[in-house]
């Protein structure tokens, strides 16, 4: 695939863990030769341990990492944008992490069956967010009308594919 500019654009790669933000994002940013940032990466210990002790977070566990994201895409937004993988599960969240750079910001949002995407986390090694957990996130999921969605069932070229045309 021949890589593109993104003029500066912040891509949010959203859904529910599991559903393949990572492999998606890491693998779109080289594509558009900009930035990946790993939203899981920035999640106060405190989130990271109650995670791994299979307890859901609430808002106020993810308000301060919601807004250490924000930090990182309105900076990047200044240089050559980027592409963050983040859940994103509520309208709330969105609108937290877009905040002053609407103008700026795209949403993809990967979608899947609960089955799918279980199965894909049964498999998964030396993650801290449990299988068991991904009910509570459907649960909490609102869908976004305003993302690109897609769906995750194809492959990840496929996928990257997908949301380039659309961007």
């Amino acid at each position: 695939m021949q890589q593109q500019k993104a003029d500066n654009r912040i891509i949010y790669i959203m859904g529910v863990s599991g559903c393949g933000k990572s492999s998606i994002g890491i693998l779109l940013a080289a594509e558009l030769a900009i930035p990946y940032i790993e939203g899981d990466d920035h999640h106060p210990q405190s989130n990271v341990d109650k995670m791994r002790q299979g307890i859901p977070l609430d808002d106020s566990d993810r308000l301060p990492w919601l807004d250490k994201l924000h930090s990182i895409a309105t900076e990047q937004g200044t240089k050559k944008g980027c592409v963050i993988a983040c859940s994103a599960l509520k309208e709330s969240y969105r609108v937290r992490l877009m905040h002053s750079i609407e103008d700026q910001v795209s949403w993809v949002y990967l979608k899947g069956s609960y089955e799918l995407i279980h199965q894909r986390m049964k498999h998964r090694k030396n993650h801290f967010m449990d299988a068991n957990m991904l009910r509570s996130q459907f649960d909490t999921l609102e869908e976004p009308e305003y993302a690109i969605e897609v769906d995750i069932s194809g492959s990840q070229e496929q996928i990257v594919k997908n949301i380039k045309s659309q961007i």
